[in-house]
């Protein structure tokens, strides 16, 4: 399934959560949602599964509108920090309401991850902790197996052993039976690995839709004494530089692979962090 958004406007009174978002999520790929808080991302999630509606714009899938189509909307799972399950009901009555909904839930899968996660099925949703609570809803995610997947901060609240084993299951799910991914997340470093695709919104706007490959072509950081990393950046464009100190850093996508050794400056590859912390303040900058 593809899912196409066609110039989409989403306004809350005077504030523009989103302005005018083109993109399309194609079939079996493992997209990234990044953004700063506030950016419109979760908007963005919301409008997909029509939770909410644009100001203005469209939402495809398959070349069907996704308004108040229930047959589309049966594809498409978003994991969110909510809970739309009543509270005093169990996390087993949860997985047997969710097999009436989503024809495809793994019973069996959704059992054998609750006992990798730690998660006791015979508790109240209510009685869960914070983390266990995010575990329920990231074990209904990786079970239901719909041809589109979305994922709003999946790991938040998560410690770092359940955020690996988050990580490896849903790489596992992907391998074993592909899907459309859309995972938004702050914590980049961690997820970078699995994405092959970047959408970055700012204030609304989508700053970039490419692959990470191609995001990252030529991108490295440069890092030393002040005065060398000063001298090495006359006549060069870097997209961002700290200072700390009498060292200073910077990041700059130029050509292809490292530059040439020089002495006293450190050069590494730009990591999607790197990147994406870069892309940001120059955007803050020329606001």
């Amino acid at each position: 399934m593809k899912i196409e958004l066609q110039n989409i406007s989403k306004h809350f009174g005077s504030t523009i959560a989103l302005d005018q978002i083109n993109l399309t999520l194609k079939e079996n790929r493992i997209y990234g949602l990044l953004g700063n808080n506030g950016a419109g991302k979760s908007t963005l999630l919301n409008i997909i599964t029509n939770r909410i509606y644009p100001t203005e714009g469209q939402v495809l899938a398959d070349g069907e509108s996704i308004f108040e189509n229930d047959r589309a909307l049966g594809n498409i799972f978003l994991m969110g920090e909510q809970n739309y399950y009543p509270e005093d009901m169990r996390v087993n009555k949860a997985f047997q309401a969710a097999e009436i909904f989503y024809p495809h839930f793994d019973m069996p899968k959704a059992l054998e991850l609750s006992r990798q996660f730690g998660l006791n099925t015979k508790k109240k949703i209510s009685n869960l902790s914070t983390g266990y609570a995010s575990i329920f809803r990231l074990v209904l995610a990786l079970s239901v197996n719909t041809p589109i997947l979305l994922l709003d901060e999946p790991v938040l609240g998560l410690d770092a052993q359940h955020r690996d084993l988050f990580y490896r299951l849903l790489l596992e799910k992907y391998a074993e039976s592909p899907c459309t991914i859309l995972l938004s997340t702050h914590i980049i470093q961690e997820a970078a690995n699995l994405l092959e695709h970047v959408l970055i919104l700012h204030n609304g706007r989508l700053l970039k839709d490419m692959p990470v490959e191609e995001l990252l072509r030529g991108a490295y950081t440069v890092s030393g004494p002040a005065v060398l990393v000063d001298q090495y950046l006359l006549g060069k464009e870097a997209l961002s530089v700290q200072s700390l100190g009498g060292l200073k850093s910077a990041t700059l996508q130029q050509g292809n692979g490292l530059p040439r050794p020089v002495e006293g400056l450190q050069f590494a590859p730009a990591t999607l962090q790197d990147y994406f912390i870069s892309l940001m303040r120059e955007e803050e900058e020329s606001c």
